[in-house]
């Protein structure tokens, strides 16, 4: 009956297609697309559906077309009778025909074709439409695949489409170029600016193809970035001059090509895509072109992609996995997004699991076992056996750990759960092969819980333990292997194997107590159903029983059985994996998948440059060593905004400008004579969202008081706090650091770079006798810090001081911030430790503002204590004196309390601060805040400075 309906249907369809109404055509063709979706065969119909390809409905034509695409292969015949409609369709005026058309002639499967093909994708390669010529290039690749012999005709017309300045044909051409001549990089050379440059505005498929071949194509044509922070690795002074000279000769500082710098600054934008599949392939090009450290510009955007798809997340993690593990610093902030969520399926658990354990450190490892101990008790019985894996290998990486971690193991044994037990013990048999001598005790308990433990795997991991320490317990093997000479028989093989092993090495060990056992265990073994056993109990008895029989292994027995074992190392899975090019199917896979390419190693010299386009690049602004120029470094922001886009075009539109409008915070000091090359404090030509210094430019000043006075004029429009702090500490003392010395201050001055930095002047001093050249910021530690670095300083003769301005973001902690100091050849690690009351801005607000304000600010948000102030802190002028000593805060006028306020410099958070006198010399102390750390740090610094006298 079934195929009787078919029957009629079919022979409605084909009345329907043969009526000489358009719409019952049209009507009968979405009855046969839809059929054809449903996965019906539809085949019977292709005699009457070729007889419309010449109607005159482009609605109709495009069904039809669709149709033909799916049965032109198995309908060769009939799809060659139509073929002549299709090049006449080719000349259609109506630009979607001539695509349509192009598109069903390349999918008909048809060797007798390929001429007719290769004429029409020549054609439509010139066609005015880029639709056309995007279809062409599609066509390409369909041409290729049929007849491969035709490459050499191909790459002449991909050669001529990658010509084609349409954002519309540059994906598909690229994507041809993949798949027929990926080889040819010669191709790339004249386009290759032309393609950097229509990349934002290619479709999100194309700039996905486009990325991923020129990050193959950097890779040919330009010297490695990395040399830039492995420059003078060497510091060691040569014993002979001529060593030096010969050393500065060949130790060229690394210049980025500005081509290699295009590339970096066209795909940056990019990360802002709504397309996962552009910020990966964004990403994983930074990841391999870039310098390190301007990689961490690919973070957030990573990060941001947690929240798409769980199969979007998956591939995410797994490259995320792979860069934490060589540059953890990039990720450490971004801590918490790894956590571990209960709606997570397993194997995105997991991953973030093997990130966590990436990301372990000294500092945070308290956390993250912290978390691991909920992750232990997950229901998830994988995801808890991983989080135990997990454990032994942050034990394993994190000597000062170790024993907890152990410790928190072993409590684990008494967990009811057999998976978490089974993987316990085998994480603790690792473990302590690393340093068992240390840890009898524990062999010992493992021992006692033998018995309650039945998951093959974890009483063959306590058996190996005990056999291999057993002299560290001589008292409790023998009675182990006991228990086991009972249960041998009904074992699993795994368990059986190690007992024989434990016998044996019992045998050599306490042969008094365990020769009768070993001879009943060797004999059940014998008979054992499992050849395995059969074949390792022979070989042990006859490498352990002395007979006449016995081989001469016999006498080498202890020493192959008790033999020291190098310990296991805990690595992570995704080691190995950063062969494989990132975001690649490969890579996902770690195996190497059909059609991958392999990225090649960095040039050692860079190729022709002149070999590409002749187009006008501007030049690039790159650190670099330029003579008798200062050398200026921005600080590393996550995105391209248009703050830096008009940095960046502010400092390449003319040298002369840049000498007058952009940030020179360096003032040389010297005995010679006074000279000024200008100064000028106008801010009003820096950007809005990033005010800038004005320049100061001294060749040579005669004292240290005029250095003040042009940094105060410098910062001359800028509001103060009441009180400016003159405490100085050390950097670096000239001792350590062959004769540069460096001390800081906070001038509790709003920082001109970011309004979240906190500003430092640093005074450097050449305290040598030789000149001291090129002193720069270099790494940061880790290198998210967020620092603005003075300019580089050219040289700085003996004797002669420096100060410099620099900002800092704290992030309202008090945690230093590390970094290296450099000169020419040196590097120095420094740290700047922030005081909490200079993490403070000061807030101005009236008397009933503040009180409003600290309503609001009750509770959890409250901090205060009671002390007895020294006699001489009694008066309001010195409370307000040691106050605002210790903290950046500014005054409110007040009649009755001594009242200040001020606010986070980073996060902008309010903090008040109000003593009110009880019974002299007590009185209450009170800070009002959400960051109760900070005021907790702060209440004891204003303490101490008003209790002492």
């Amino acid at each position: 009956d079934s195929e009787d309906w078919a029957q009629s249907r079919g022979t409605n369809l084909k009345e329907m297609l043969e009526s000489n109404k358009e719409s019952h055509k049209l009507e009968a063709m979405k009855r046969i697309v839809g059929l054809i979706a449903k996965g019906k065969n539809a085949s019977e119909l292709f005699p009457a559906v070729v007889k419309n390809v010449a109607s005159k409905n482009i609605e109709l034509k495009k069904l039809v077309y669709v149709y033909l695409v799916r049965y032109a292969e198995e309908q060769q015949d009939l799809a060659l009778l139509s073929i002549s409609t299709f090049q006449r369709a080719l000349k259609d005026p109506n630009q979607f025909i001539r695509a349509s058309a192009l598109r069903v002639l390349s999918s008909i499967r048809v060797p007798i074709i390929v001429p007719i093909m290769m004429l029409a994708i020549k054609e439509a390669s010139t066609d005015l439409s880029p639709y056309v010529r995007k279809t062409s290039a599609h066509a390409i690749q369909k041409l290729y695949s049929l007849d491969p012999d035709q490459k050499e005709q191909l790459i002449e017309v991909i050669e001529k489409l990658l010509k084609d300045k349409s954002t519309l044909v540059a994906g598909s051409v690229v994507m041809a170029f993949e798949e027929v001549c990926p080889d040819r990089i010669d191709l790339i050379h004249k386009n290759y600016r032309k393609l950097c440059n229509l990349l934002v505005d290619v479709e999100e498929w194309g700039q996905v193809v486009i990325i991923s071949m020129l990050t193959r194509y950097a890779r040919t044509q330009f010297i490695n970035p990395w040399k830039e922070d492995g420059l003078d690795e060497n510091n060691e002074t040569a014993f002979y001059d001529s060593d030096s000279e010969r050393n500065q000769t060949e130790a060229k500082p690394y210049i980025m090509d500005p081509d290699h710098r295009l590339l970096l600054r066209n795909t940056k934008p990019l990360l802002q895509s709504r397309n996962t599949a552009v910020v990966m392939s964004v990403a994983q090009l930074y990841w391999h072109l870039a310098p390190k450290h301007e990689v961490s510009v690919v973070t957030k955007s990573l990060v941001r992609l947690l929240r798409s798809h769980r199969e979007v997340q998956f591939i995410v993690l797994q490259n995320i996995a792979t860069m934490s593990i060589q540059r953890k610093g990039m990720f450490e902030p971004f801590m918490k997004s790894f956590y571990v969520r209960s709606t997570d399926p397993t194997n995105i658990k997991t991953l973030k699991l093997e990130i966590l354990t990436n990301l372990a450190n000294e500092a945070n490892i308290s956390t993250i076992l912290r978390e691991f101990q909920t992750y232990v008790k997950s229901q998830d019985k994988e995801f808890a056996a991983a989080t135990i894996q997990a454990i032994g290998r942050c034990a394993t990486n994190i000597s000062e750990v170790a024993d907890t971690c152990l410790n928190g193991l072993v409590q684990l044994l008494s967990n009811r759960d057999e998976t978490v037990v089974a993987e316990s013990v085998v994480v603790i048999k690792k473990l302590l092969q690393t340093q068992p001598s240390q840890h009898s005790e524990i062999i010992k308990h493992m021992a006692k819980l033998f018995d309650n433990i039945t998951v093959p795997m974890a009483r063959a991991s306590i058996l190996w333990l005990i056999g291999e320490y057993c002299e560290k317990v001589p008292k409790i093997a023998p009675d182990v292997l006991r228990k086991m000479a009972k249960t041998f028989t009904t074992e699993e093989d795994i368990v059986k194997l190690q007992t024989v092993n434990l016998a044996a090495k019992l045998y050599l060990t306490n042969s008094k107590q365990t020769k009768l056992l070993t001879q009943y265990i060797l004999n059940l073994g014998k008979y054992d159903q499992n050849y395995d056993i059969r074949d390792r109990t022979r070989f042990i008895r006859q490498l352990i029983v002395p007979s006449e029989k016995s081989s001469a292994l016999n006498k080498y027995a202890r020493r192959i059985l008790l033999a020291s074992k190098p310990a296991p190392v805990l690595e992570s899975a995704f080691k190995d994996r950063d062969r494989y090019q990132l975001g690649t199917l490969s890579h996902s896979l770690n195996i190497k998948a059909t059609g991958y390419q392999e990225l090649c190693d960095w040039p050692t010299i860079a190729p022709d440059a002149s070999v590409r386009n002749v187009e006008i690049i501007e030049p690039v602004n790159e650190w670099v060593p330029k003579a008798g120029k200062s050398k200026q470094r921005k600080s590393e922001k996550f995105y391209s905004d248009e703050e830096e886009d008009r940095d960046e075009a502010g400092s390449e539109s003319s040298s002369t400008e840049d000498s007058s409008s952009s940030s020179s915070e360096g003032v040389f000091i010297n005995s010679s004579e006074e000279s000024s090359s200008g100064t000028e404090s106008d801010t009003d030509g820096s950007s809005d969202e990033e005010m800038k210094p004005a320049p100061i430019k001294t060749n040579n000043v005669t004292s240290k008081s005029k250095v003040i006075d042009l940094f105060a004029l410098l910062c001359s429009q800028v509001t103060t706090s009441s009180f400016s702090p003159v405490k100085t500490y050390d950097l670096l003392h000239h001792m350590s650091a062959k004769g540069l010395a460096a001390k800081y201050h906070f001038p509790r001055q709003p920082c001109l770079y970011q309004p979240c930095m906190v500003a430092v002047q640093v005074i450097l001093t050449n305290c040598s006798d030789h000149n001291l050249e090129e002193i720069h910021i270099g790494d940061r530690i880790p290198a998210s810090l967020n620092i603005h670095c003075f300019n580089t300083i050219e040289r700085l003769e003996p004797g002669a001081a420096v100060t410099v301005s620099m900002g800092i973001d704290f992030s309202d902690s008090t945690q230093a911030a590390n970094f290296q100091l450099c000169t020419k050849s040196d590097k120095f690690n420094v740290s700047i430790q922030p005081v909490v009351g200079e993490l403070l801005t000061p807030s101005t607000m009236t008397e009933e503002d503040f009180c409003m304000e600290q309503r609001k600010l009750l509770g959890m948000n409250e901090t205060s204590a009671t002390i007895t102030m020294a006699t001489a802190n009694t008066s309001r002028l010195a409370i307000n004196k040691e106050i605002l000593s210790v903290a950046n805060v500014g005054v409110v006028s007040s009649t009755q309390n001594d009242i200040f306020a001020g606010k986070a410099v980073s996060s902008g958070a309010l903090v008040l601060v109000s003593l009110s006198l009880q019974q002299s010399p007590t009185a209450l102390l009170t800070i009002n805040t959400e960051k109760s750390v900070m005021a907790s740090m702060l209440l004891r610094d204003l303490k101490q400075a008003l209790v002492q006298a």
